[in-house]
């Protein structure tokens, strides 16, 4: 799991079937002191997520089908929870 922080909103008017009626999100990955980490990532948002929001993403494939109960579908990235609070130890 990695951090990240919602940076927008994808849509598109042609998707594959098993992301159909999903919310997808673009997400920058970032170290706990807020640093960005790697490129983004395209998300599946199931928690209700927005812009700005810092987020936990599940980055792999074959976890991120299990939680959505679909083998089929062309995941590799879902936002799991939004963080409130978090507390670095120094």
């Amino acid at each position: 799991m990695i951090l990240g922080r919602v940076t927008g909103a994808l849509h598109a008017t042609l998707a594959n079937q098993h992301l159909e009626g999903q919310h997808l999100l673009l997400v920058d990955p970032v170290e706990p002191s807020g640093k960005l980490s790697g490129k983004p990532l395209v998300c599946i948002d199931r928690v209700g997520a927005g812009p700005g929001d810092l987020v936990l993403v599940n980055r792999e494939g074959g976890a991120a089908r299990a939680l959505l109960q679909d083998d089929r579908s062309p995941v590799q990235a879902l936002i799991v929870g939004v963080v409130d609070h978090m507390q670095v130890k120094e």
